[in-house]
């Protein structure tokens, strides 16, 4: 299989821990944001990413969207399973997952490329990362404003998420289901940010099991102990 990825990109790490806990064999195709809807609208009729390649006989062709992907892998290959056995609590998984998508994701992407172009330009300073990170602050519209509105829902997120935790090893359930992958990797850039660090140590406890389960190198700003 090939997954064509941004290599920085949560939604794309989303994938790569479903592929993982899978353990799925696949390979990766990194591309070049703003050049890669060349590649990826004559596949999909999208520009977003990840696009999954399973290169199988007898299996779709392209699966575009971590969600599609998710559902893809789980009627693939069913073990170890990513759905959870009870109807309801996996229809519960599947709305935090949608939520995670929708709101926490794109609010992480706020907060962190605020942080990247401004306190932590440390981290890569070149002029191409530069370069991409404009891109991406124009095209989202990432400004003072929005972003003072993404940590504000961040912070509402992250305490549903340590009452869901605190109570239970895993969001839904007593097994890995899609909402925990989905917090894993989508709240995952926040590991290069201090504050996040300092604030919510019990978040990242979390991601690193949940990597460790999948098999997934940790996120930068992670290492071992």
């Amino acid at each position: 299989m090939l997954l064509l990825q941004f290599s920085t990109s949560h939604y794309c790490r989303k994938a790569r821990l479903a592929l993982g806990y899978k353990q799925i064999d696949y390979d990766v195709q990194n591309l070049t944001p703003g050049i890669h809807s060349l590649k990826l609208k004559p596949l999909t009729g999208l520009t977003t990413v990840p696009v999954l390649l399973p290169q199988l006989q007898e299996q779709p062709s392209v699966i575009a969207d971590s969600t599609e992907i998710f559902r893809f892998l789980e009627t693939y290959q069913p073990s170890p399973p990513l759905f959870l056995p009870d109807t309801q609590q996996q229809t519960e998984a599947w709305l935090l997952e949608d939520w995670l998508d929708e709101s926490i994701g794109t609010a992480t992407r706020f907060v962190y490329y605020d942080f990247r172009a401004g306190k932590g330009k440390h981290i890569d300073p070149s002029f191409f990362s530069q370069l991409v990170i404009q891109i991406v602050r124009r095209q989202y519209g990432i400004n003072t404003a929005a972003v003072d509105l993404a940590a504000q829902r961040l912070d509402k997120g992250l305490e549903v998420l340590r009452s869901r935790w605190s109570e239970s090893s895993y969001l839904v359930g007593e097994s890995l289901s899609v909402a925990d992958l989905a917090a894993a990797a989508l709240l995952s850039p926040l590991a290069l940010i201090p504050q996040y660090r300092q604030q919510y140590p019990w978040l990242f406890e979390r991601i690193v099991h949940i990597h460790h389960l999948c098999g997934e190198p940790l996120p930068p700003g992670m290492r071992e102990e």
